[in-house]
């Protein structure tokens, strides 16, 4: 794994893709209520299927690649690092989401508790104060089992092979999740779509295995080498299939993922979430590949706006919501409530970057500065063929 200083393009890419996509559907929802960016608006939502991939990439290939050193996984050390990495921006936000709710939107939000336990997303409504929460709910979950799952692979001397088995169990059990709710919550009855959202679209286990293409990906890197090897030879073979698999997904999204008088439909509400992600890792795995072109290529901005990602989260949706609703009483033209509020919404970002996230990632840097016990390394603890 690189030093936290170090940036990877074709990571960064991805990243400010990411939240790009999120905008741009949100920018829809809450500001301009029509297309503004064409069909980008309508899948934007998608994004967050790419933030799920990139966050289990990077946290298990962290992980993992202090296990094949040696090291050992400490829990405290580990949600230490994600809780000041995390939280300070977060509980800023949610402030602002409870002291000033007529300014952020003027809807009620869930109870408070279900936000300090990153449990909002349970039977979520759509349409509460701060809903996109939600996935930050699922990885902060992803989070809390996933060393757990670790020490207790390492305790009972799991092999790769029971690793890659327990991924496919974790897969199916995503997949027969949403297949057995939506025959509860697939209908187009109306009262019936409206708890799509809350009991699948919203819920932890039926979007948790979006993160699993990603953990693949990073087991791939730390317990296969010979086969990682090889593969990433072939950096721009497997971005352009990423691309045509990425390209195929959004087609099938826009054309059968909802129908007009008929809900959700069944294939991609069962397959849809984990194929999307699949899609999306292709391209991840591009990303790590030295030789292909996503990699090598630097994109102007991409490394801030993948810098200011998470704070640009956190806050879009309420800053468009502010300056659009602002600035439209003003009968302002559509592409200057555009301007503004991208100019906006990059600048609270940047603003919590530099002044919330970055001291507390130094103290991160200071009290916890990696998620294993210093100096403990411990060749038992390698992961057995």
């Amino acid at each position: 794994m690189n030093a936290p200083t170090s940036r990877l393009n074709g990571l960064d890419t991805l990243r400010a893709l990411a939240i790009a996509l999120v905008f741009m559907n949100h920018y829809m929802v809450f500001v301009s209520h029509e297309e503004t960016f064409g069909w980008a608006s309508r899948l934007g939502g998608v994004g967050v299927d790419l933030f799920f991939v990139l966050s289990g990439y990077l946290i298990a290939n962290q992980l993992f690649a202090g296990i094949v050193a040696g090291e050992q996984v400490s829990p405290i050390a580990f949600y230490g690092r994600r809780a000041l990495r995390t939280l300070p921006a977060f509980w800023v936000v949610l402030a602002a989401y409870f002291l000033f709710p007529t300014v952020m939107g003027g809807r009620t939000p869930p109870e408070l508790w279900r936000f300090l336990t990153f449990t909002q997303n349970w039977q979520l409504q759509p349409g509460t104060a701060f809903s996109h929460a939600w996935s930050l709910c699922v990885e902060e979950q992803f989070y809390l089992l996933l060393p757990l799952l670790l020490l207790a692979g390492l305790f009972i001397r799991a092999t790769r092979k029971a690793g890659w088995i327990l991924l496919a169990a974790l897969l199916a059990l995503g997949v027969g999740a949403r297949i057995c709710l939506w025959l509860s919550y697939g209908s187009g009855d109306s009262v019936l779509t409206r708890a799509y959202y809350p009991n699948i679209y919203y819920a932890s286990l039926c979007r948790f295995d979006e993160l699993l293409p990603g953990v693949a990906i990073a087991m791939l890197r730390n317990f296969h080498p010979d086969v990682w090897k090889r593969l990433t030879r072939y950096g721009n073979p497997l971005l352009v299939l990423g691309l045509a698999a990425v390209g195929l997904m959004f087609f099938l999204l826009d054309h059968y993922f909802y129908i007009d008088g008929a809900g959700y439909g069944f294939f991609m509400t069962a397959f849809g979430y984990s194929l999307m992600a699949m899609a999306f890792a292709m391209l991840v795995l591009a990303a790590l590949c030295d030789s292909s072109w996503l990699s090598r290529l630097r994109i102007p901005g991409a490394h801030h706006i993948a810098l200011w990602s998470y704070s640009l989260y956190l806050s879009h949706k309420a800053i468009g919501h502010i300056v659009g609703t602002q600035l439209q009483a003003l009968d302002t033209p559509k592409w200057a409530v555009l301007g503004a509020v991208t100019v906006c919404c990059l600048l609270v970002a940047a603003a919590f970057f530099y002044f919330v996230e970055s001291p507390f990632m130094k103290m991160r840097r200071r009290f916890f500065p990696s998620s294993f016990r210093e100096g403990m390394v411990d060749e038992k603890s390698k992961v057995p063929a």
